[in-house]
């Protein structure tokens, strides 16, 4: 069973990610903040990873460095409810796998990813 963490700080967004990715037949682990889910990642090394770009105190660029350098072939799909172009591609540079605009098409997301994890 494929790993794969999803961390936002909205509560409703974890868990419809949640929700989607259980039915798909993933392990789920969610993280609401940087701390939690670098924590996680550590622990669990996940096949994966679902991660919203604006978190309070570490934000998903931060997040994003911090799992790349640990964890270099973890592919990470950023998540933003701003679409700031400059985050994003700083986000692409290193090394996110995709993006999406909240509010985002939930099918879309689902079949990146399960694209992305293909064996």
């Amino acid at each position: 069973m494929k790993k794969l963490l999803i961390v936002d700080d909205q509560q409703g967004i974890r868990l419809l990610l949640n929700e989607v990715f259980k039915r798909e037949g993933y392990e789920t682990f969610l993280a609401a903040n940087g701390i939690e889910a670098l924590d996680i990642a550590e622990r669990i090394k996940p096949d994966g990873v679902l991660l919203d770009m604006k978190i309070p105190g570490m934000d998903g660029i931060e997040i994003l460095k911090r799992l790349k350098s640990k964890m270099p072939e973890v592919p990470v799909v950023m998540m933003t409810a701003y679409g700031e172009l400059d985050l994003i591609q700083e986000a692409m540079k290193l090394g996110a796998a995709h993006y999406f605009t909240k509010p985002f098409d939930i099918y879309e997301v689902r079949d990146a990813v399960n694209a992305m994890l293909q064996d």
